[in-house]
């Protein structure tokens, strides 16, 4: 940020309307990017704004024209400042991340959340499952931060999750989330590498949310991106290696009536040219019908 933003705006904003139109200016001025819970300026300003000052984060209206002290202009300007300087995501300026009404804790050990398969959990995948009572035993691979792990704990009530990742950094973010929501007795943490170090176990469920982006992307990502674990990212010239694995090995963890339901971003044409003769079911979520597949043991078999 330019310093005489910051300096004239350390004596001259002073109310939370003041800073909200400053946060939007220079978020705009240093063309940030948005992917991590905000799609534009003014969302983020009005989270980032109401975060700092520990206000309801759905109420703005009704203290816009409240008179900040000097102290929280300063913590106001700070965050502004380290958002725009260093161009952190959000969600590590105030280590929380949004899955819907669900908040975790994050920082740059983990990828900050967001991922379509949250919303197919709302629904406890119906009506691909019928009855989520019936459900006893789920795999999330690729846990990161451990949120989907929880949020189908919460979907399927009766069921043990194994939430897997290969990085031990990433499982202590996810430990912390883990005891946060109580499910320290439901949910249980396993470095491995994919499915390497689970032998033997089987699920009526597997969810994965793997890294996905392929080499030509990766290397065009924005600036916030680069923040983020790059073992959570990359996957390969094409952005499958991962996906491969899971689809290589998927049916030997599933019980006899399991399903498979894996997140793929953009590669819904190079997955289906690389396996053309797997019958992918493509799943309706808020952005369309090509970045979520599912699969029953008995079709990849």
């Amino acid at each position: 940020m330019d310093i005489n933003h910051f300096s004239e705006g350390s004596t001259s904003l002073k109310t939370v309307r003041d800073c909200f139109r400053f946060a939007i200016s220079r978020f705009n001025e240093a063309k940030l990017f948005f992917g991590h819970g905000s799609e534009n300026a003014i969302d983020e300003a009005a989270y980032l704004i109401l975060h700092t000052l520990h206000l309801p984060l759905d109420q703005l209206d009704p203290f816009l024209d409240a008179r900040l002290t000097q102290s929280e202009i300063y913590e106001v300007l700070n965050i502004i400042e380290k958002r725009v300087d260093q161009r952190l995501p959000a969600a590590y300026l105030t280590q929380q991340a949004w899955l819907g009404d669900h908040s975790f804790f994050v920082d740059e050990r983990v990828i900050v959340p967001r991922s379509f398969i949250a919303e197919l959990l709302r629904e406890h995948l119906y009506p691909w499952v019928e009855d989520a009572e019936q459900v006893n035993s789920v795999l999330d691979l690729c846990t990161g931060s451990g949120c989907l792990a929880i949020l189908a704990a919460e979907a399927f009530p009766c069921a043990i999750i194994d939430a897997v990742d290969l990085s031990a950094d990433a499982l202590d973010v996810a430990q912390y989330n883990v005891t946060d929501y109580g499910l320290d007795e439901r949910i249980e943490l396993i470095e491995s590498d994919l499915f390497a170090k689970l032998e033997g176990r089987q699920y009526d469920l597997i969810i994965s949310n793997p890294p996905y982006v392929d080499a030509p992307s990766v290397a065009a990502l924005p600036q916030e991106y680069k923040h983020e674990p790059k073992l959570a990212l990359g996957s390969g010239s094409d952005g499958l290696d991962a996906t491969r694995v899971i689809l290589q090995h998927a049916a030997e963890h599933l019980t006899d009536n399991g399903v498979l339901v894996v997140e793929i971003g953009h590669n819904r044409d190079a997955l289906e040219a690389a396996f053309p003769n797997l019958p992918f079911t493509w799943l309706n979520v808020s952005a369309g019908d090509e970045y979520v597949f599912l699969l029953h043991k008995n079709e990849l078999q």
